[in-house]
């Protein structure tokens, strides 16, 4: 389970993943990079070393190293290529080759400072590096505040399929300076809004009303929204990892709408699609399924993809053939001797994992895509 509060004097809600000895907290404000105090949590070494990219490190890097000069005799830094094409083992290898060269040792502390591409290699590096060193996110996506940087998941991609090689590993903490999303392209905004938009349908119908209510908020950059939306996203996640790390069961929910998105990201080419602007477009047709099986009411299912539409997401998807569609599904994480599970929903606000007849997913791709 999880539990947030509000600090009022310095405007910073914490929200706690609770793993028995391996629970952390979830620091959300702004102006947190700038502030020493924020990475209290984290623990003291003689090195640390940021892992970020060429598009942020510019932007935050310096920022961060200052604030943690105090705690390490050494910060360095690592910038890697931007970008999903970029999730793989020769730039998984590039960290790597830094810490070796740099005689990293098992207390130094890695700090994954970007989006979610960032953060999943940065974590799978911590687990992988001398069997484990400590790891802390510091996410400057909406997407990677709301979702990638919580719950421990972390991999690279194949060519045929999305996040296929990894392993579960839980950061020291996080850190989500709201201010990073200033910076953010309006593109990734709405990518990481299909994120946000994702909690309410699954397991908060109080929230998807919420979202529906702020949306021109969200898309403005509301600081106040966007806090909101952070935080709530973030204790919904923390519940549901709290009681399924591993995804043995309850877990799958969270990847509503990302079999079929998983299944665009691979088809297309990684990187021509946003993570975010896949899941959208996921959620579309995964609704769609819901009611066509007759488990969720056809306005229902409307509802949510008005709303998709509304923050700027794709609701049809590429025409990479049904064949190919179910050729990459059956690769998913989900998959069992080959019968695809989906995340559908039978209410909103509530979601199950179930299998789905090949002629229903052929009837929504034909649907769907364009």
């Amino acid at each position: 389970m999880s539990a947030s509060n509000v600090d009022s004097s310095s405007a910073v809600e914490t929200v706690t993943i609770a793993l028995g000895e391996r629970s952390y907290s979830i620091h959300i404000g702004s102006g947190l990079l700038r502030s020493p105090e924020s990475f209290a949590d984290a623990p003291r070494s003689s090195r640390a070393v940021i892992v970020s990219n060429t598009t942020v490190a510019p932007l935050y890097a310096q920022t961060l190293q200052d604030a943690l000069r105090g705690r390490y005799a050494q910060v360095e830094l690592i910038a890697l290529p931007d970008g999903e094409s970029h999730k793989d083992w020769a730039t998984l290898n590039l960290i790597f080759d830094d810490l070796l060269a740099g005689g990293a040792d098992r207390k130094t502390v890695l700090y994954a400072l970007g989006g979610g591409v960032v953060g999943d290699m940065t974590g799978f590096a911590a687990a992988s590096y001398m069997r484990g060193v400590p790891f802390v996110q510091v996410p400057t996506t909406l997407l990677a505040q709301v979702d990638s940087s919580v719950g421990g998941k972390t991999g690279i991609n194949h060519p045929r399929g999305k996040n296929m090689i990894g392993a579960f590993y839980q950061p020291v903490c996080v850190i989500a300076d709201l201010e990073t999303l200033n910076t953010l392209p309006m593109r990734e905004l709405r990518a990481g809004l299909a994120e946000v938009i994702k909690y309410g349908p699954i397991a908060d119908a109080g929230f998807l009303g919420w979202v529906e209510a702020n949306l021109d908020a969200l898309l403005a950059r509301d600081a106040s929204a966007l806090r909101h939306a952070v935080r709530r996203s973030c204790e919904i996640k923390a519940a549901v990892v709290g009681q399924d790390e591993r995804e043995a069961g309850l877990r799958a929910i969270l990847n509503f709408g990302h079999t079929f998105g998983h299944a665009i990201e691979a088809g297309l080419g990684y990187g021509e699609w946003l993570h975010g602007e896949a899941v959208g477009c996921g959620m579309v047709m995964a609704a769609e399924t819901s009611a066509r099986l007759g488990l969720l009411h056809g306005r229902d299912a409307e509802r949510l993809i008005r709303l998709i539409e509304r923050a700027g997401l794709p609701v049809k998807g590429p025409d990479l053939g049904a064949d190919r569609y179910l050729e990459l599904m059956r690769l998913d994480k989900k998959a069992e001797a080959g019968e695809i599970k989906f995340v559908l929903l039978d209410a909103i606000g509530h979601s199950v994992v179930r299998s789905v007849p090949d002629a229903t997913l052929c009837q929504v791709l034909a649907s769907r895509c364009t």
